[in-house]
Formats: structure tokens, C-alpha cells, sequence
């Protein structure tokens, strides 16, 4: 598949796990979202920083802004752009307290964390 953020040099092919990376990250439903560590058990395989690495690297092509931190932090440096999606997919936000930096809002962890059980369930 070939799948590489914008920032990535090219390579003559994915590795196997970068695509099995990739390949949960289009699993998860519009408005859902799973860490890299969910990302990770779901694989039997890696680590969140594994995962990790492989959405910085190639993730770019996949819905990239749906694999987070586990503590619902937006991905510093893409905060806006993660934002603009996650409105767009209404997945559920907490508001960001005033000591927050920028005030930007986190994910709702309860509420939008998909288990990967169902592709069609809608948040609650």
C-alpha cells in the first residue's frame, strides 16, 4: 500500500508491522479513537511507542488524528488540525480547564476510547 506522511522519505516498502499499524488505524470508526497502546495490544504486537514511531513515520494516508495518547492529550504540534476532526466526527471532547496550555480541549477518554468490538457501534 505504500501509505507515508508528507515528512517521510520513501522506501522501497512498507514494513510488515508499519502496515498492520496502519491498517487498525482505518479500522476505527469516524469519532472513535484508540491509544497506541490500544493500537499495540489489538496487534499482539509492539509497544505505544512502536505504534507511535509508525504513525509519525507513515501514517500521514490513514486517519492518523483517531491513534492517541492514553491520556487524551491532543498530538502537540498538530493540535488544530486534530481539533478541526474531531469536530467535523463529533468525538467526544472534555473542555479544557483555564490552566490548560492554549485552553485546548482533550478527548473524552470514557466516551470516545473504541475496543475495537464493533466497526458500526456509535459513541455514546
Amino acid at each position: 500500500m505504500g501509505r507515508m506522511s508528507e515528512e517521510s522519505e520513501p522506501t522501497a516498502a512498507l514494513p510488515e508491522y508499519a502496515e498492520r499499524v496502519l491498517e487498525v488505524a482505518e479500522l476505527i470508526p469516524p469519532g472513535r479513537v484508540m491509544t497506541y497502546g490500544d493500537v499495540a495490544e489489538w496487534l499482539e504486537e509492539g509497544g505505544p511507542r512502536q505504534v507511535g514511531r509508525v504513525m509519525a513515520l507513515y501514517g500521514g494516508a490513514v486517519p492518523w488524528w483517531r491513534v492517541v495518547r492514553a491520556d487524551g492529550a491532543l498530538l502537540p504540534g498538530h493540535e488544530l488540525r486534530a481539533l478541526g476532526h474531531y469536530r467535523e466526527e463529533s468525538t467526544p471532547l472534555r473542555d479544557a480547564s483555564r490552566a490548560a496550555e492554549g485552553h485546548l480541549p482533550r478527548l473524552d477518554m470514557k466516551r470516545a476510547r473504541w475496543d475495537g468490538r464493533t466497526r458500526t457501534e456509535a459513541h455514546n
